[in-house]
Order: C-alpha cells, then sequence, then structure tokens
C-alpha cells in the first residue's frame, strides 16, 4: 500500500532529507531537522504524489483522505488539542513545498482552525484579546486570497483606511476592538465576493486549503518560474500542515529569515532579519522596517544564541549555506524551515571555495555547487538587481550581458559614434557580415529578426557582445530614423537598455555591474580542469578573440572561420573583385592581393594559440554574401544617376548583374562549402599556401603551430577526396619551398545528414571529424535558423518542441545522428578525434550530451569557455555516480 503522508516531529518522524522527491524540499527538510532533535512545531507532508493525482483527478482516493485523516488525529493527540476545540483549538499552517525551491512561487495558509468562536477560546486561553484577532482577520485575508482567489489588495486597503481613520501608521497601533472590526469586514468582502461565507468548519477550512496549495503549482508565476528554471512541469508540489507557533504574542516573540553565510557576497557571517511581535508575512512583505538579525542577540538573547548554535549544526550537517525561518514565541525557538540559500553568483563561487578549504566538501562538490548561467553572470556586465525597469519589448536572450548606449540603426553610425566615444545600441532589421564593424562598435545589438544562431546571435557571443534578436514587436522606420513597438516611439540618439541574458528591451539608461573573473571563480575552474575529460575549445577568429579565449581557458581553436577575416575595409573590395572576376585568370589576380592579408590573420591567430591546435575552416558561405544587397545597390545607382557619375553607374550595373546571377532560392543550401572550392578550387588554395605559410614563418621562429584544415559541408566522400587531394598539393609545395616541415591536419565538418550515413568512407579520407550542429540541426529539422523565430516560440507554448533546438541540441534527433556518425567514424579509425563547433558547444545540456556520447572536445565563443569547462567536469562527476 503506498504511503501518502509522513509524520514529523515530536519524536516520530518518517521521512528525511534524502526524499525531496516525494515529500519536497521543506517537508524532507523540517523531517531532517526533528531528527536532528532541533525544535520543529510538529505537523505532516502529503507528498508530491498526491499532488500530480490531484491536479489530474481533481479528487481525492479514498486510501489518501484516510491516511491525512490519520495525520490529523496524530497532530491532535500530540498537542492536546483539537481542530475546532471552542476553547482551545489547535491552529495549523498550510504551505506548499517543491522538491526545489521555488520561493514565493506558490500559496501558504497561516492560524488555519480559527472561527468565529474558537478566536474567543484563544483570546482567553492566551488571555490577549489583542493576539487572537490578529491572528483571526490575518486567516481571513489569507484565506480570501489564497483558497478563494480575492485579490489581497481589497482586504490590505481596508486595513489602510482603518489606520488612516485612526491616525496610526502601523498595524501593531490596531486595538483588539479595531482588529475586530476588521475581521468582521473581511468577512462582508468574502461574501460580496464570492457569494458565500466565510466557513466556520474548520476541517472544511483544511481541506479548501490543501486544495489551494496543490491547485498553486499551477498559478502562472509558479508556471513562468518553472519555465525560466527548467524545471518539469510534472513534479507537483507538497503540502505541509504544521502546527502555528506565534511570533506576534508580544515583545519576547518574534519571526525571521536569516542565511547562514550573507547570500550577496559569500561572506562567513550569520545574515538575516527579524521582527518582533510579528508573523512570518510580515518580514517578507515589507509591512515593517526589520531589525538586522545580529541584534536579537540583545533583544531575546537565550534564543539568539541557540539560533547561531542551531544555524552552525544545520550547515555542518546540510554542508551547504542554509536559508531559514524561525519563529519564537514567548522566548522559545522554533525552526520552520530550512534550505539551500539562494545566492548571487559572486557569492556561489566564494562558498564553495571557502566550504573547501573548511575541509565541509570536496573538489567534486565545490564544482557542482555552481551553476552554469553564474559563471555567464560573472563574465558579463548585468543589470544592477535594484534598478527600476520599463520593459518595453522581449525577444531571444542570444549573448548574455547587458549593454546601455543611445539608439543607432546602421552600422556605419555605431563605428562613427564610436570614434567619438559615444556608446551606442545598433537597432537593425538583421544583421549580415556587413555589419560586422557596428556591431564591434556598439555596446549590444538588437534585431527584429534571427533567432538563437543567426548571424547577430553568433557574432555576438563571439565577440562577448550583449544581444537580443528576434524581437518581432519591434518596426522599424529608417526613413524617420525611429522604431515603434507596444505604444513607445524610440529615436535615434534615445537611450535603451538590452539584457542578453534576459531578451529584455529596456527605456532608458539602466545601471550595470562591471563583469568580473575572481580569485573565487579561477580556483573553481582550475578544480574544474582537474576533473573533466572532455577537451574545451573555442571559437576564434582573430588574435583578440583567440589571445581572451586562451586567458579563460581555452585549449584550441575548434573553429576559425575564415569568412569573418573577409570583411575589413581594406580587403572587402579584394573580395567583390575576385567575385566580379569573369574567369580564372582574374579571379587569381584578385586572389592574390588577399594572400597576403590572409597570412597576416593567421600569422596573429598562431601566435595566440601557440602550442595548441587551431582548425581553420576554409570559406564556407555563398558568394553573394560579400556583395552588397540588391536594395543597397539599386539606391547606390540613384546616387550615381543623381551626380552623372557614369563609372559608378557602370560599376553598380555589373554588380548588379553578378548580385543576380549569384542569386539563389535557398542560398544556405546552394553554391557553398566544399562545392565553392570545387568549382573554384583557387580560393581554397590561396586560403591553404596562406595558412601554411604563416605556420611555416613560426615553425622556422622555435614556435609549436598545429593547424588543422577543415573542409566544411562534405556529404560526399568524393567531395572530400578532391578538395583533400588539393590542400595537400599546396601544403606540401609551400612546405618544400620554405624548407620547412609542419605537422598538420586534414579533416571535414560533420554537418549534413548524408555525411552521418556515410560516415565511415569519409572518416577513411579525414583526419578528425568537426560536428557543425548548427547546419546540422538546419539539415535535419529542414528549418532555416533565420526564420525559425516565426514559429518556434509557437511550438515551444503548444509543446511541440521543448526548447529551440538551434539554442539547446536535439538529443531525440540530431543526437542520434551525432552516434550515428561517431559509431561509424571509429569503425573506421578507432582513434578518430571528434568535436562539436556549432553554437551548442557552450550549451551546458548540450556539453552534458557531448561528453556522454564520446567527443573529445567541444568548441564555443570565448565568453562560454569557462562555462564548457565547468559543465565538461560536472558531466565527468555525474558520470562516475552512475
Amino acid at each position: 500500500m503506498s504511503k501518502f503522508v509522513y509524520f514529523f516531529g515530536n519524536n516520530d518522524t518518517d521521512g528525511k532529507s534524502s526524499m525531496k522527491d516525494l515529500l519536497g524540499g521543506k517537508g524532507a527538510n523540517l523531517a531532517e531537522m526533528a531528527n536532528l532533535g532541533i525544535p520543529v512545531p510538529p505537523g505532516f507532508t502529503i507528498t508530491t504524489e498526491v499532488c500530480v493525482l490531484y491536479l489530474k483527478n481533481k479528487k481525492y482516493s479514498e486510501e489518501i483522505t484516510r491516511q491525512v485523516n490519520e495525520a490529523i488525529e496524530k497532530l491532535e493527540k500530540v498537542n492536546n488539542k483539537k481542530l475546532g476545540d471552542p476553547k482551545d483549538p489547535l491552529l495549523v499552517s498550510v504551505r506548499s513545498g517543491a522538491r526545489v525551491s521555488m520561493p514565493g512561487m506558490m500559496d501558504t495558509v497561516l492560524n488555519l482552525g480559527l472561527t468565529d468562536i474558537s478566536v474567543e477560546g484563544v483570546a482567553k486561553k492566551v488571555n490577549d484579546e489583542r493576539f487572537a484577532y490578529d491572528c483571526y482577520r490575518r486567516f481571513i485575508a489569507m484565506f480570501g486570497d489564497v483558497v478563494l482567489g480575492i485579490e489581497f489588495r481589497k482586504f490590505d486597503a481596508l486595513i489602510g483606511d482603518k489606520k488612516k481613520e485612526l491616525k496610526v501608521k502601523s498595524d501593531t497601533d490596531l486595538t483588539a476592538k479595531d482588529l475586530k472590526e476588521l475581521a468582521e469586514k473581511f468577512k462582508e468582502v468574502i461574501k460580496l465576493e464570492t457569494g458565500i461565507e466565510f466557513p466556520q468548519d474548520p476541517r472544511i477550512q483544511l481541506q479548501m486549503a490543501i486544495d489551494a496549495v496543490f491547485d498553486s503549482w499551477n498559478n502562472s508565476r509558479a508556471i513562468k518560474y518553472r519555465e525560466i528554471n527548467n524545471i518539469a512541469d510534472n513534479w507537483g508540489t507538497a503540502v505541509n500542515v504544521q502546527t502555528m507557533v506565534y511570533g506576534n504574542m508580544g515583545e519576547t516573540s518574534g519571526t525571521g529569515v536569516a542565511f547562514t553565510r550573507n547570500p550577496s557576497t559569500g561572506e562567513k557571517r550569520f545574515f538575516g532579519e527579524y521582527l518582533l511581535n510579528a508573523q512570518g508575512e510580515d518580514v517578507v512583505a515589507g509591512i515593517r522596517t526589520p531589525n538586522p538579525i545580529q541584534d536579537l542577540g540583545k533583544q531575546i538573547p537565550e534564543a539568539y544564541r541557540q539560533l547561531v548554535d542551531i544555524c552552525q549544526t544545520l550547515e555542518a550537517h546540510f554542508r551547504d549555506m542554509q536559508d531559514i525561518e524561525f519563529t519564537i514565541q514567548e522566548g522559545k525557538l522554533y525552526m520552520l524551515q530550512t534550505r539551500t540559500g539562494k545566492r548571487t553568483a559572486a557569492a556561489a563561487v566564494k562558498v564553495a571555495r571557502d566550504m573547501l578549504e573548511e575541509a565541509l566538501i570536496d573538489k567534486e562538490t565545490a564544482v557542482t555547487r555552481i551553476q552554469a548561467d553564474q559563471i555567464d553572470q560573472l563574465l558579463h556586465p548585468r543589470i544592477n538587481p535594484d534598478a527600476e525597469l520599463e520593459v518595453i519589448a522581449n525577444g531571444l536572450p542570444a549573448s548574455p550581458g547587458a549593454a546601455v548606449g543611445k539608439v543607432v540603426f546602421t552600422a556605419e553610425e555605431a563605428e562613427l559614434r564610436a570614434e567619438l566615444g559615444e556608446k551606442t545600441i545598433l537597432v537593425r532589421g538583421e544583421t549580415s557580415p556587413e555589419d560586422i564593424g557596428g556591431m564591434a562598435s556598439a555596446q549590444g545589438v538588437l534585431t527584429v529578426r534571427g533567432g538563437m544562431t543567426s548571424h547577430a546571435a553568433v557574432v555576438g557571443r563571439g565577440m562577448g557582445k550583449p544581444c537580443v534578436v528576434g524581437c518581432g514587436e519591434i518596426v522599424i522606420d529608417t526613413k524617420n530614423a525611429l522604431f515603434m513597438v507596444n505604444g513607445y516611439t524610440i529615436r535615434e540618439n534615445d537611450y535603451l537598455t538590452i539584457d542578453g541574458s534576459t531578451g529584455n528591451v529596456i527605456l532608458g539608461e539602466v545601471e550595470l555591474i562591471e563583469a568580473e573573473l575572481n580569485e573565487d571563480l579561477h580556483a573553481i575552474l582550475v578544480w574544474a580542469d582537474e576533473i573533466r575529460e572532455l577537451g574545451v575549445r573555442t571559437n576564434a577568429d582573430n588574435p583578440a578573440d583567440a589571445g581572451l579565449a586562451r586567458e579563460l581557458g581555452a585549449e584550441g581553436i575548434g573553429l576559425c572561420r575564415t569568412e569573418h577575416m573577409f570583411f575589413g575595409e581594406d580587403r572587402i573590395p579584394a573580395v567583390r573583385d575576385m567575385i566580379m572576376a569573369e574567369d580564372e585568370k582574374a579571379r587569381k589576380k584578385a586572389l592574390k592581393k588577399l594572400l597576403p592579408m590572409q597570412k597576416e590573420d593567421f600569422l596573429g591567430i598562431f601566435r595566440s594559440m601557440e602550442g595548441l591546435p587551431v582548425t581553420v575552416r576554409l570559406l564556407d558561405p555563398p558568394l553573394h554574401e560579400f556583395l552588397p544587397t540588391r536594395e543597397e545597390l539599386e539606391e547606390k545607382l540613384k546616387e550615381f544617376k543623381a551626380a552623372s557619375d557614369l563609372d559608378g553607374v557602370e560599376r553598380v550595373n555589373l554588380m548588379l548583374q553578378r548580385v543576380n546571377t549569384l542569386k539563389e532560392l535557398n542560398p544556405m543550401l546552394g553554391h557553398r562549402g566544399c562545392r565553392l572550392g570545387i568549382t573554384y578550387p583557387e580560393i581554397y588554395t590561396m586560403q591553404v599556401k596562406a595558412i601554411m605559410e604563416a605556420a611555416c614563418e613560426l615553425v622556422a621562429e622555435g614556435a609549436k603551430v598545429t593547424p588543422e584544415i577543415m573542409i566544411p559541408l562534405v556529404g560526399h566522400v568524393k567531395e572530400l577526396a578532391f578538395s583533400k587531394q588539393k590542400v595537400i598539393e599546396m601544403a606540401e609545395t609551400v612546405m618544400e619551398e620554405m624548407g620547412i616541415k609542419v605537422d598538420y591536419k586534414i579533416g571535414t565538418m560533420i554537418e549534413l545528414p548524408r555525411a552521418v550515413i556515410t560516415a565511415d568512407k569519409i572518416a577513411a579520407e579525414a583526419d578528425f571529424f568537426s560536428f557543425g550542429t548548427n547546419d546540422l540541426t538546419q539539415t535535419t529539422f529542414g528549418f532555416s535558423r533565420d526564420d525559425v523565430g516565426k514559429f518556434i516560440p509557437v511550438y515551444k507554448k503548444e509543446e511541440i518542441l521543448e526548447n529551440d533546438p538551434f539554442a539547446v541540441l536535439d538529443q531525440e534527433g540530431v543526437g542520434e545522428l551525432m552516434k550515428i556518425g561517431i559509431e561509424k567514424g571509429r569503425s573506421v579509425k578507432p582513434d578518430l578525434k571528434m568535436g562539436i563547433c556549432g553554437e551548442h558547444g557552450g550549451e551546458p545540456s548540450s556539453i552534458r550530451f557531448a561528453h556522454s556520447i564520446g567527443l573529445n572536445y567541444v568548441s564555443c565563443s570565448p565568453y562560454r569557455v569557462p562555462i564548457a569547462r565547468l559543465v565538461a567536469a560536472q558531466s565527468t562527476i555525474e558520470a562516475r555516480k552512475k
């Protein structure tokens, strides 16, 4: 027979802290405190299983009802009181408690059991009519709000009116008579709002409260909290029914909340607040200004000493910072809750490091205590949590961190403002590679269109630039240099704040907190490196990014996108000359101009990564991306015609013809990747020459260089064989001419389903595989990654997809293809090195998956390298425990 109800307290406790899934965090820890002999008011926990059954059926089985009734009778016996007793009633609290902390998200009812008759009994029993009616008016208001769905402000307004009438400031100034009048008015509100009388049967009160707390699992704030924190909807909450203790019985009573360490800084110092003559909600609701916890030692010293001792016991027992709630009733201390304390990112790393040094935890535990998003917070500027925000829109949180600046609408304007020392937010319909300069110059980027792997998202993450994309509510009016969204009109030069960690777009200048890579985080990451088995590389296209990534712990470059090098002001003309060339001879002439520039790029990158492997992807995007858009050219044509510039008109017309020639219906599946290298082999030949000349020069200087040349978009082994032969020919020619031998490798990206299915054949020609999960996701789903923002939010809302597959790797589909590719590839070459270089390489669940399927490394943008180091270590620890 299933057990649905667990008793705790009074030396008769059924549960323990390891039962959080069943009893919820609150119930499990109440049981654990009782087992430790800590003073806990007795009570019982109705399990999360009951919540799931109730929400499904909206009723309880006979067995559940029987066990609840038994627990009530046991609680009455332990307290020597009965629910509804007119002279000395048992009063209880009814609280939620999910398996993970969801502070304030679900509902609580206090003082349950009071009625018009029993409140008089309580008043006589404690010889304090004011106390009794203070409890009763609180209970009626809370019951009306939580159980009956009446807005709490309707009760609160009556209290305000009463204080105004009496010309008093605090609730504590209200007399017993005042509170009794309020209780009557509160009951009138309930009758008016619901059409029913306030229930006078405590058993009915209790059942209604239990139902309401279970129902609160699905209130809007709880659903939103679960969505933000990736908490499963089917877990349910437990309900804890606990004997009431009272902090509002005079100046020797009180209530408070405390942490065993400072939750903001991590400092090892008892931290908290309390109020005398108050109940718990007074501290949380801010009705009165609480006092710092240390002052309690002066007012109720014995209870304070006991509280400090208990907190030290709890922290040592749970081996983590605790968040506790307590009540002191007439000098006697009771513990109402202990849970793992929520903390800032800075506090998390400090507490983990300090607890290791205090021998409370080991290195593995310290590493698992840090969450990936906490590292993200530490590495990027973030919005001051105390700042008041006017959020005007929300998009996809594409690149973390917050940025403040004046709105500009063109990349050129962003660059110009940067030269003048002005900070800007670049607002675009979508970005293109030509916007790279403006993106680098702006503090942050906001786009109307695009997904989590759009150009803006990928480049933003690579630069460590805050970025919000796919904010489809925005309408840009370029002619008038403004955008409109949700009733707001934002003009060029207006200040805007974006939060790339949440996707929020905020009006005006908001105060930011600067990023820091502190000693505590550094220590945690060094321990992570000692534990992890998965390598961590970076995606970097220039020496600055490469150097930054190395400082952040990257062990090489897993993806160097050569196309990003082509957009510099000094080289885009040569690139366009190459594209405009009518024959091979003209193309080679243009490529000859690019060769020294590419070589200089590789010299810088190889120097930054000296001694570490550098994977260089040869040109991948279609050529039209390097030309202006048709709209831009037509605008330029008008300008030249107006100025009677015939040469300009001719140049633009030629370029328009080329744009039309290169136009493709589906460019992402068109003339790109290795297809470019096969039709125009001179392009790849130039790039390989630049790579090898740079490598040879550095080897001659005594440096260790390990270039890995990667052929993109291979779908057929013969594509790789053809391209590989061309690479070898040029590499060997350069080494022979320079008299230097370089250890280089040739591999391919696995980013097409056909490549996965034929990975055994492709492996025969490859020194390594790198899974390009952006394109593999695109070609597996048949989704255009730049257009998914139009429907992915609907898919998530309707639970067709749990996550955006371009943000979180689709393990069920794309992941299965990867497994096939790994198995087939290593069936030919057991030691074939394999990694992942798509944007998923920095996403925690995708990193864990990469570890589980046996990849050698992940590669991600520089600012996600510390996250990958941490999660890779956590993956190793989790695997050891299985």
